[in-house]
């Protein structure tokens, strides 16, 4: 009996030591994101742990909304036990002290969404990158809204247009000058385009520019909208309601086709947001994660850069993209 009991606990210390040792080899990657509380970050960290669960890894998730968050951040992950991250930037210029950081911590790094630049503003391809083909889609947008212009049967001429601006983060840029340029080529006047610098890429911050510009041009009485996002096409839409333009005298697009979209047409009456160009954030989550996965466990490096696309989602069609 004694005999049976010392092998009962020998057994079991065993079994311990084993399990902490799995629990120690288990790869951890961290997931850096610029603005949590968005859906499009959210939905990323969603499918990444959807690989994590598939693929036998663990994700931290940390909202890292500065330069001082993102290396804290790094510093947390790399105390947690990862072997890499994976991490959209609040700011690309950061990316020469992120490799730092992560190379003193011993961490692969992947940027997605917002690509790294040097101190000379050229893209470090020496980081892997998935990004979103970003002019392309904004050309999508402005090339939906001169349909829809054209479908409305208005006159471009007395037609002002909101572009909604964050020029501060390239990606952003590259979407609301692909809107542009696709405008101009359909005839849109350049005069009536009006420039609303954003102090911050959200709702509120559309909001205020587009306030600005619409108490500027009493004269107009139809209008159309972009952004680099729906929270902030959405933004100028509310305050071109709170100016008295309504459904009939709006069409905007976003970009993202996230939940702020979506609750958008699902709305009992339509407003004058029409559409989304809606991204892929799975391949933006489950996509940088497996690779960042393979990377630590095969030492297969990603591809130097991976670009994705969009697709136009209006009030008919959403459901068929939404989960």
């Amino acid at each position: 009996m004694k005999k049976l009991l010392v092998f009962t606990l020998v057994s079991l210390m065993i079994l311990s030591v084993v399990s902490i040792a799995g629990a120690e080899d288990k790869v951890k990657i961290g997931f850096l994101v610029k603005m949590p509380e968005e859906g499009w970050f959210q939905d990323e960290w969603e499918y990444a742990e959807q690989a994590g669960e598939e693929f036998g890894f663990e994700v931290i998730k940390i909202g890292a909304t500065d330069g001082g968050k993102v290396l804290t951040a790094i510093d947390n992950i790399a105390v947690q036990g990862a072997q890499g991250f994976v991490i959209c930037t609040p700011d690309v210029k950061l990316g020469p002290a992120i490799v730092a950081k992560a190379k003193a911590n011993d961490l692969k790094v992947m940027s997605v969404d917002d690509r790294f630049v040097d101190s000379d503003g050229e893209p470090m391809e020496e980081v892997p990158h998935m990004g979103i083909s970003a002019y392309e889609i904004g050309k999508l947008v402005g090339k939906t809204l001169a349909e829809q212009l054209e479908k409305m049967d208005w006159d471009m001429e007395e037609v002002g247009c909101l572009r909604m601006s964050y020029d501060q983060l390239p990606t952003l840029k590259d979407r609301t000058d692909g809107a542009t340029d696709a405008l101009l080529e359909a005839g849109f006047p350049e005069e009536n385009i009006y420039d609303c610098p954003m102090e911050k890429d959200d709702a509120e911050g559309a909001f205020n520019a587009a306030n600005i510009t619409i108490n500027k041009h009493p004269e107009i009485n139809k209008w159309i909208s972009f952004g680099p996002s729906d929270s902030t096409t959405i933004g100028s839409v509310r305050a071109l309601e709170g100016q008295n333009f309504g459904a009939e005298s709006v069409i905007s697009v976003g970009i993202n086709g996230d939940t702020f979209a979506v609750n958008e047409f699902e709305k009992d009456e339509p407003t004058g947001f029409y559409g989304s160009v809606k991204l892929d954030a799975r391949k933006h989550g489950y996509g940088t994660a497996k690779l960042m996965y393979e990377w630590i466990t095969e030492g297969k490096k990603p591809p130097k850069v991976t670009w994705t696309a969009g697709t136009l989602i209006t009030r008919e069609n959403y459901k068929e993209f939404v989960e």
